[in-house]
């Protein structure tokens, strides 16, 4: 990153979302951060961005904490207004996405969903590679994703049980001038970071060539992938959502896909062998938009009505 970066641009128009995204590997712990306006987790934005409603009216905040592959802490909370409070600093809630100098830091203060037991963490990242080049994910249909610091030395404190944890960390963006799942149908992705570099493909629909980057001591390389990436073997949750047996980074198998998060629209999976960490997503997004999984959706978050 650069050495004085700002927040990439909050999304304007009903529709629209943008969300900063970034995980850490330590040990036996996973954790993910996501800051989203315009949430694509949202039963309500799914309806009012038909009917007007703002993505600022819809902002959430995401953190999950996995051990071994068990979570052990789900937050997801919404709330119907943000603030930015400079040009490099974003509060929802009582949590904050902020760019300091050179690195980027996320801290959530909030509540688990749906018990409401109190959540602290803070997730602090040092790029160990520039900027990646921001990408129109597939020609024509405006959504585009960014690798912001696709490789970073990261420091985890779970501040609710007193705990620090150091690994390494991967922070990304996503934004669209258009509802997911309109055009877009869903995707998959995923990240793997190894000794000396971190790969992440992006696996789109249609048979639209797939994005991957490679981030290392070389520098950040970001190219369309006609050919050379695994077909992995494909198999079906227990709602039925499409997924991979094994995770790969390129051609490489890293070994087999275990669900973190499972739901009828999305699921998180990770996989680790010989010192490789793949953490990556399956999204379908027109199945978020059915009334019965809208409906489902609910019970996964917090809805707050101040901040």
């Amino acid at each position: 990153m650069s050495s004085s970066p700002v927040l990439p641009s909050l999304p304007s128009g009903p529709g629209t979302y943008r969300w900063y995204y970034a995980d850490v590997t330590s040990g036996e712990y996973s954790a993910v951060f996501i800051f989203m306006v315009g949430s694509l987790f949202s039963p309500r934005y799914s309806v009012t961005a038909r009917q007007g409603g703002q993505p600022w009216e819809h902002a959430a905040v995401n953190f999950a904490l996995y051990r071994k592959g068990v979570r052990l802490c789900w937050v997801l909370s919404e709330y119907p207004h943000l603030a930015l409070e400079s040009a490099w600093r974003l509060r929802i809630g009582g949590s904050t996405l902020s760019y300091e100098g050179n690195r980027v830091r996320m801290e959530v203060e909030e509540r688990t969903a749906p018990w409401g037991r109190p959540v602290r963490a803070n997730l602090t990242l040092e790029p160990l590679t520039p900027l990646g080049t921001e990408v129109q994910l597939v020609p024509d249909l405006p959504h585009w994703w960014q690798p912001m610091a696709p490789r970073a030395r990261a420091r985890l404190e779970w501040v609710t049980e007193g705990q620090v944890l150091e690994g390494l960390g991967y922070h990304d963006t996503n934004h669209g001038a258009e509802q997911l799942g309109a055009r877009l149908p869903g995707w998959r992705w995923a990240r793997t970071h190894g000794g000396q570099e971190t790969v992440v493909d992006y696996v789109l629909p249609g048979g639209v060539a797939p994005v991957r980057v490679k981030a290392g001591e070389q520098g950040v390389q970001c190219e369309r992938e006609a050919h050379g990436l695994a077909v992995p073997s494909m198999g079906r949750t227990g709602w039925g959502l499409r997924v991979p047996r094994h995770l790969h980074a390129g051609p490489l198998m890293v070994g087999e896909a275990k669900l973190l998060e499972s739901s009828p629209f999305y699921a998180r999976v990770e996989a680790r062998r010989n010192g490789l960490d793949t953490l990556g997503e399956v999204a379908d997004f027109r199945r978020f938009h059915l009334p019965y999984i809208r409906w489902m959706a609910h019970f996964r978050t917090r809805v707050e009505r101040s901040s």
